[in-house]
């Protein structure tokens, strides 16, 4: 834990897994407002050594983790050259080390895809709050992890905004009264193009988000909405219902973030502006509220709010998504496996936008039945996946250049 100061309340130590993307950002921004009460002990990056820099310079953390090597030789020269006492680490075993130091209470876990996987567990088995921004974790590992967090005391509060919303929404104990969870989303950049045409859709088109500020791949998981499948299943695991339980609903706006439904007919929704400093701040003050400086929602400038049910021909990543975990864990880690090989190839122009379901559809079939119930199992199913995600694109690359 934070040093405590004479005369005040004990700063709460904060680990940023992944302090230089977008929900990193938006963290230290929040932590920004409320300097007397956290502490950043350690911020962690990939290789982005100038943003990771200037944010030690700024909140002089204990421990500064970058994954590269290179990277991290590179920040310990300019950190040492301006006479800064952060120590650099390296490497993704640093990043489990940071996650579980004795300082450390919060842990924001906003590393993108699998590779969060281990430095989030790592907080749950230390007893750790785990500010949860990565949901491959629970897509991956869900019942591992759940037991981990159980079996160790520590809590866990989703900084997705919607299972954030869904948070909120709920009873504070248990879930009595709870008929279904309603999951929001936006129906990405492409809710209402022609089918026909989203094999011409361009990487700089998926990404380009109506209403969030996000990195590329999470962008184009809203595009196909695998994003929202995702969630769908890390649902599932934080609030303990199954997949039938939960109803996906297009909402253009994102204004409204999530709703539950009760048996009473009541529907409770948490509402505001799309920014993600808000269940940021929620999850670093609960139970309490802090200011995320985020501007209040005007609605009186709200000119409509529209729900529609999503087309699973227009987005069949999200099917795959009830499919998978109705199948198991193993099938949910092929899933999740795919989809980051699929992104990354339609990121590279490799394959093309509706080449990315068929890539998915493909792992799930191969996906070994059941639930894994050891990490070891789970890092082999998904090394599997990955692989036979390669080989796909090997054996189905076209002969022309993607657009």
């Amino acid at each position: 834990m934070a040093v405590e100061q004479a005369g005040q309340t004990p700063k709460k130590g904060i680990t940023v897994l992944g302090a230089t993307g977008s929900i990193g950002l938006s963290t230290l921004d929040v932590l920004a407002r409320h300097p007397n009460d956290y502490q950043v002990i350690a911020l962690t990056a990939n290789t982005q050594t100038d943003v990771l820099f200037q944010q030690c310079q700024a909140f002089h953390p204990k421990y500064a983790v970058m994954v590269d090597e290179a990277s991290a030789e590179a920040l310990a020269e300019k950190l040492n050259a301006a006479g800064s006492s952060t120590e650099v680490l390296s490497g993704a075993a640093a990043l489990e080390q940071v996650a579980a130091l004795p300082e450390t209470d919060y842990v924001m876990a906003a590393i993108v895809g699998a590779a969060g996987l281990l430095p989030s567990l790592a907080a749950a088995k230390a007893g750790k709050r785990v500010m949860l921004a990565n949901k491959e974790a629970l897509v991956m590992s869900g019942k591992l992890f759940m037991d981990a967090v159980r079996d160790n005391g520590a809590e866990l509060l989703p900084i997705d905004s919607e299972h954030n919303a869904i948070f909120q929404s709920m009873p504070v104990q248990g879930k009595a009264g709870v008929k279904r969870i309603l999951l929001t989303g936006s129906g990405g950049p492409f809710r209402t193009r022609d089918i026909d045409t989203l094999h011409e859709v361009t990487p700089a088109q998926a990404v380009a988000h109506p209403n969030w500020s996000m990195g590329q791949k999470i962008s184009v998981d809203s595009a196909t909405m695998m994003n929202k499948g995702l969630e769908v299943i890390e649902a599932c695991w934080l609030f303990d219902v199954p997949s039938s339980q939960i109803q996906v609903v297009i909402h253009p706006q994102s204004t409204i973030h999530s709703m539950v439904s009760y048996i009473d007919g009541s529907v409770i929704a948490q509402l505001g502006n799309p920014d993600m400093r808000t269940p940021i701040a929620y999850a670093l003050a609960w139970p309490q509220r802090i200011d995320a400086g985020v501007d209040e929602l005007d609605f009186f400038q709200l000119a409509r709010l529209d729900f529609e049910a999503p087309d699973f021909n227009r987005f069949p990543c999200l099917k795959f998504a009830y499919d998978a975990h109705q199948m198991g864990g193993y099938a949910s880690i092929a899933l999740n496996a795919a989809n980051e090989i699929a992104v990354e190839n339609f990121l590279n122009h490799r394959i093309n936008f509706t080449e990315i379901p068929q890539l998915i559809e493909n792992a799930l079939e191969q996906a070994s039945s059941g639930t894994p119930l050891v990490l070891e199992d789970i890092l082999i199913q998904d090394a599997d996946s990955r692989e036979q995600a390669r080989l796909w694109i090997k054996n189905n690359k076209k002969q022309t250049t993607v657009l």
